[in-house]
């Protein structure tokens, strides 16, 4: 969801210049349209992290990441977590989910990587990030059970994983913002508390949603969008799996909704915190100026995605009380993961 067709307000150069990358780097790639799914999807990380080492700034040295297993809905899943060198004792804890469409995407993506370790540095909180399973062959629910799982291993082992159990909430960007909600839904049906909600340029609804749909979108990518909201809905009802659809928001965990001014999925995002915020959740709404679907990566290229991120762990900050550093000094650390 890029925005690529002709008529759209003008976008910064920055933007314009990874477009052309995707284009240029895509037709090196013969794979992106494989049948084969892990096929297709090995490639899909290749052009993902090439645009990264271009795009996206290193990792910042004072982070801490190792790898962990943590549960899931049906089994142990790998999990990344991010926690700054200089922190000590239990810390507020955000359990991540990754972008990709709900059908790829990995926490092993350079992107990813970088964008975590970033805000987890800036933001003071710990991040956590979740290699949940992906559609087609796990669809809804499969990916929101396997989040409350893991979030019940994070509160289970909170002394082990230095974790404040009392800070402890769920963020996603893109698909993975979608299952952060039903995450921050399916809590609140179970009475269990969550002490945040992390939405970023969110699929708010597995349907069609207001102007930016068509305004942002041709004919041909609408019904790419809406086939892979079926591959994940999987026949599942709109109010089951589609956050907006949810017939009550009352009682959901405090959020942060992040969306993009030029990305289609702004007016169902914008229809979220609406939706929220007339059920008496606590939200804040932060729209960014000039910004598309993607291009809050593009920190290492242009001063609008570092200002997004500021903004994002500035928030992230408020939300858990700690010392945001939004301007700490980004400097490549050799200790992040590739």
């Amino acid at each position: 969801m890029s925005g690529l067709q002709q008529g759209l307000p003008p976008l910064s150069p920055q933007i314009l210049e990874w477009i052309e990358r995707i284009r240029e780097l895509s037709a090196k790639l013969p794979d992106l349209d494989s049948p084969d799914l892990g096929v297709r999807r090995r490639a899909q990380r290749e052009l993902s992290d090439l645009l990264a080492v271009e795009f996206t700034a290193p990792a910042p040295a004072g982070v801490e990441i190792d790898d962990l297993m943590l549960a899931g809905g049906a089994g142990p899943l790998r999990a990344r977590r991010y926690r700054p060198e200089s922190a000590t004792g239990a810390l507020p804890t955000m359990l991540w989910l990754h972008g990709g469409g709900w059908t790829g995407g990995t926490i092993d993506e350079l992107l990813n990587d970088r964008l975590c370790a970033d805000r987890a540095l800036r933001s003071g909180v710990q991040i956590v990030s979740l290699e949940y399973r992906l559609a087609p062959e796990h669809p809804f629910p499969a990916p929101v059970d396997d989040a409350v799982a893991a979030l019940e291993d994070l509160r289970e082992r909170a002394d082990e994983l230095a974790i404040d159990a009392d800070r402890l909430g769920i963020g996603g960007n893109s698909a993975g913002a979608t299952i952060a909600a039903s995450v921050a839904l399916r809590e609140r049906d179970s009475g269990t508390s969550l002490h945040h909600q992390a939405l970023e340029v969110l699929p708010a609804a597995l349907r069609i949603v207001g102007s930016s749909m068509h305004r942002y979108l041709g004919a041909a990518e609408r019904e790419g969008v809406e086939h892979l909201a079926e591959v994940y809905r999987a026949g599942a009802p709109l109010a089951d799996a589609s956050p907006l659809d949810a017939p009550d928001h009352r009682g959901l965990a405090p959020a942060l909704i992040l969306a993009a001014e030029f990305d289609p999925l702004r007016d169902g995002a914008t229809a979220y915190a609406d939706a929220l915020r007339a059920a008496g959740v606590p939200v804040v709404l932060c729209i960014g100026p000039g910004h598309d679907h993607a291009s809050p990566g593009l920190t290492g290229r242009w001063q609008g995605a570092r200002e997004w991120r500021d903004v994002f762990v500035s928030e992230l900050a408020d939300a858990y009380r700690t010392t945001s550093h939004p301007n700490a000094d980004p400097v490549t650390t050799a200790g992040a993961h590739p």
